[in-house]
């Protein structure tokens, strides 16, 4: 396709007139070549309209899944987020890191079907281990986004991922897993904060938009907190998705410190333990924001602080 002109600084991709004259194809005007602009029509997944866009909208895995059966120009927006990663099941464990978050415009696509793969949330981890790590979600072979990194048990370091892991609770401190495991400009992801030392406050997980909180030693609202998420309006209006999970807090002597929140994005909010005895659970990632879930601990009984959040896949272009 030639170069598009322009009008007072207005690109011409779709004014077929200017100043009552039609721009045949391949006409030029003072020396730059106008193009009539063509649509683009593609199937899969729902579908819904945002003034001149379309928007295909994937919560589960699908194939064939994207299909382009007009080419048109070719051009679409993206946003692929992996599952989410699920904490550490034990005294100050860590959260669940966010699912990897990549988003920007103008890919080019051909006329082909594409896989779409939406990458589960890390299951709910045993009492006493590390999380897992979430799955990646992708779009063919064109985007690839990593899963989340798994929030660690008491004494070990959070797992890296497309945002890392918080680390447990450790003697001098146990590190948080690093992000971006897919090595992207821009980076789909940050680190998990670093577990509490000499304290029961595990790191929260890292986020799509920022690192986890390291557990600290005090009882302050952000120790521990999951990394914030990244807003996205690819859908027509702004959501946040990416949010890392907050760590565990167990605290001795007993006493009621707040719950480490999860990251602003479907991260799930940390557990609190008054000694041996639950005060709050911790809270799965939420469904398709692929957010980490927080860590829990209820010795002797219990359960982990749930699942990572499973990712998604939206595709957007421009049809008329």
């Amino acid at each position: 396709m030639g170069t598009i002109a322009t009008i007072n600084g207005i690109a011409e991709d779709n004014i077929a007139t200017h100043n009552g004259a039609t721009a045949s194809t391949n006409a030029t005007k003072n020396g730059d070549t106008w193009v009539h602009w063509t649509a683009m029509v593609a199937t899969g997944g729902t579908i819904t309209t945002d003034g001149d866009y379309k928007v295909h909208l994937f919560n589960a895995s699908a194939s064939p899944g994207f299909t382009v059966t007009t080419l048109g120009h070719g051009l679409v927006e993206y946003l692929v987020v992996a599952g989410g990663g699920s904490a550490g099941y034990g005294s100050g464990g860590g959260g669940g890191g966010s699912g990897g978050y990549r988003t920007a415009t103008n890919l080019t696509v051909a006329q082909i079907a594409y896989a779409i793969t939406v990458g589960g949330g890390a299951a709910t981890a045993s009492l006493n281990s590390n999380g897992t790590n979430g799955a990646n979600s992708s779009m063919g072979s064109l985007i690839v986004s990593t899963g989340g990194g798994a929030g660690s048990q008491w004494g070990n370091s959070g797992v890296a991922g497309g945002s890392g892991g918080g680390a447990a609770f450790a003697p001098g401190g146990g590190t948080g897993g690093a992000g971006n495991s897919g090595s992207y400009s821009p980076v789909e992801g940050y680190a998990g904060g670093a577990g509490g030392p000499g304290s029961y406050l595990g790191g929260g997980g890292g986020g799509a938009g920022g690192v986890g909180y390291g557990g600290g030693s005090s009882a302050s609202g952000t120790n521990g907190q999951g990394g914030v998420g990244r807003s996205s309006s690819i859908t027509g209006s702004g959501v946040y998705r990416g949010g890392g999970g907050g760590g565990n807090r167990q605290t001795h002597p007993p006493s009621s410190p707040p719950a480490a929140a999860g990251g602003n994005g479907g991260g799930g909010a940390g557990g609190v333990n008054n000694g041996n005895s639950l005060v709050a659970s911790g809270q799965a990632g939420g469904a398709n924001t692929g957010g980490g879930s927080g860590s829990h601990y209820n010795y002797p009984g219990g359960s982990g602080g749930g699942a990572g959040g499973s990712g998604v896949v939206i595709i957007r272009y421009k049809f008329q």
